[in-house]
């Protein structure tokens, strides 16, 4: 099963996550939170590893529609956006928003879904033509 959608950009790691919060809010999508794993791990376990930040971005559009038809979705909000390092190069992981339809079994919210993921594959396309 597929969860995610990938793209690799050869960019310096703090300007392509720079670039997928510009990418995604070009598609509508704000930045709700942002989770530096790579610090917590540090702080919290003493533990190192390469950057690695997940990015929970929402388009309130999609989020109001998807909540109305099924307010338990909330759990599965935002959609995540993992932005990590792995061998010089930045490769970015977005969830796949058929996902949230998926889970909840209501035909009402697949249509949201697939906006979803069309905005989204959009922001990934962007980062592709920019890197």
């Amino acid at each position: 099963m597929v969860f995610e959608e990938t793209v690799v950009l050869r960019l310096p790691f703090d300007e392509a996550l720079d670039e997928v919060k510009a990418a995604l809010a070009a598609e509508g999508f704000g930045t709700l939170t942002e989770i530096d794993v790579q610090a917590t791990l540090k702080a919290k376990l003493g533990e190192d590893m390469d950057s690695y930040v997940i990015v929970g971005a929402c388009n309130p559009a999609l989020a109001h529609r998807a909540l109305e038809v099924e307010p338990q979705i909330g759990v599965l909000l935002p959609c995540n956006v993992v932005v990590r390092e792995v061998d010089g190069d930045v490769v970015v992981d977005a969830m796949d928003p058929g996902l949230m339809a998926n889970l909840t079994g209501r035909d009402a919210v697949q249509p949201i879904a697939d906006e979803a993921r069309r905005l989204i594959s959009n922001a990934l396309d962007r980062l592709l033509s920019r890197s």
